[in-house]
């Protein structure tokens, strides 16, 4: 039983061109689990990825928060400069969590992929509230 479940994962390995011999030796997972991640992770990697995680749900709210801002400034309305408040909040949390990344070890990785967006949102903000001021 034990050999015939090996003898399948040897082919399965084989047909995604990683040496089961090598995977059997370097691999502390079980062979099940060693099939779903075939390649190795890096913590560090992970540790970017997860600061990365976290400034794209603060950007997630500060660009929801500045929509709902720009969209009621558009209209004039009584909320419109609560709303812009929350948006610099919000950009402001952000910004300060993407300054506090960038320090880390991981910070031209951290740049690379988000810092374009938040720079175009930080922007866009400058941008409403000149729009407000002129109106």
């Amino acid at each position: 039983m034990i050999l015939r479940n090996l003898s399948r994962s040897s082919k399965l390995l084989r047909s995604k061109n990683i040496s089961p011999a090598y995977t059997l030796r370097t691999a502390r997972l079980p062979i099940r689990q060693t099939l779903i991640l075939p390649y190795r992770t890096f913590a560090s990697q992970l540790t970017a990825d997860e600061k990365i995680e976290e400034i794209q749900e603060l950007y997630a709210t500060a660009k929801d928060e500045f929509e709902i801002a720009s969209e009621e400034t558009d209209k004039k309305t009584v909320y419109a400069a609560d709303d812009r408040a929350a948006a610099h909040e919000e950009l402001g949390k952000l910004k300060a969590a993407f300054e506090e990344a960038v320090k880390s070890e991981h910070g031209e990785e951290i740049k690379r992929r988000i810092g374009q967006r938040i720079r175009e949102l930080d922007r866009a903000v400058e941008a409403m509230e000149e729009k407000a001021k002129e109106d």
